[in-house]
């Protein structure tokens, strides 16, 4: 019974997919540490953790919402990445929907708290992005098999998420924190198109028209070059007003590892140690962003 528990949880946390969270955490990082410098806001220190919890809960719904809709429409049938929960059978379709749902509830009861303390119109934000979340891959139409999925995370885990950090501790949105948030969206982006290359021959199959499978997997591997490119190009524009934020330019060496594999052609399984190298590159990155800004 024990070991049938710890399967148990263990699953709970593949389908939870940990190699994404990077992209929860790096937005709240960066976010709050352009706020240095604002007597003010340091007494709101506890709005950017809140900012934390809902920014995870959020990446753990949207997570577990493709698991179910993409489980219940057949497209995980045959799967080269990581296991997932409907699509194995491991896990009944029901459960993993209350998951989503249960996820998305932390987000908005944190949220909500912000949102009263600050200002009303984070309900707005907070119900765009719980929706935006679950029509990813759910609904009658799901914008993640028309090839917008990129366009959901660079503003959601970019945008959203990066500045209303930062309005959430100072109340304002600054220049630099709407320029880092740029890096951090290009960064989040990144782990979704090296996620939505490994899939392309699946996806392709199963109807899923992902902007990988619609750019095919010679222009895929080039914007993946290209979002580092973007994500080092607004650094060095950062830079210009205060040079201690080159630092975040140290954090992107940590992607070259992944960059050799995925020029070098690595397909199918190869490219799961590619999107763990990403998701690294894209923590380091936002560390020594933070700690820039903080300098």
């Amino acid at each position: 019974m024990e070991n049938d528990n710890k399967r148990g949880v263990g699953l709970w946390i593949a389908g939870a997919r940990p190699r994404t969270l990077p992209a929860a955490v790096v937005p709240v990082l960066v976010g709050a540490s352009c706020v240095v410098g604002d007597n003010a806001a340091v007494e709101r220190w506890w709005c950017g953790a809140l900012a934390l919890v809902v920014s995870l809960a959020l990446q753990i719904g949207v997570n577990y919402a493709n698991d179910y809709s993409d489980g219940v429409k057949g497209t995980d049938a045959v799967r080269v990445g990581p296991i997932r929960l409907v699509g194995s059978g491991l896990v009944s379709a029901k459960k993993v929907k209350i998951a989503a749902m249960l996820a998305f509830g932390v987000a908005a009861i944190f949220g909500l708290v912000i949102a009263l303390t600050v200002s009303l119109w984070l309900i707005v934000v907070g119900v765009a992005s719980i929706a935006a979340g679950w029509l990813y891959t759910g609904g009658p139409k799901p914008y993640g098999y028309l090839g917008l999925g990129e366009v959901f995370v660079f503003v959601f885990f970019g945008i959203v998420a990066t500045t209303g950090t930062t309005y959430a501790i100072s109340e304002q949105i600054t220049g630099q924190s709407l320029a880092a948030s740029v890096v951090v969206g290009c960064l989040a982006c990144a782990l979704l198109v090296i996620n939505n290359l490994r899939d392309i021959p699946t996806d392709t199959v199963a109807g899923k028209n992902t902007l990988a499978v619609r750019m095919g997997d010679r222009n895929t591997r080039f914007f993946y070059f290209s979002l580092f490119v973007a994500a080092l190009a607004m650094i060095l524009w950062l830079g210009f007003g205060d040079s201690s934020v080159l630092l975040g330019a140290v954090g992107l060496i940590a992607a070259i590892p992944a960059i050799k594999m995925v020029s070098s052609g690595a397909k199918g399984r190869d490219l799961i140690a590619v999107l763990e190298m990403t998701g690294r590159a894209q923590l380091l990155t936002g560390l020594a962003l933070s700690v820039g800004l903080l300098v």
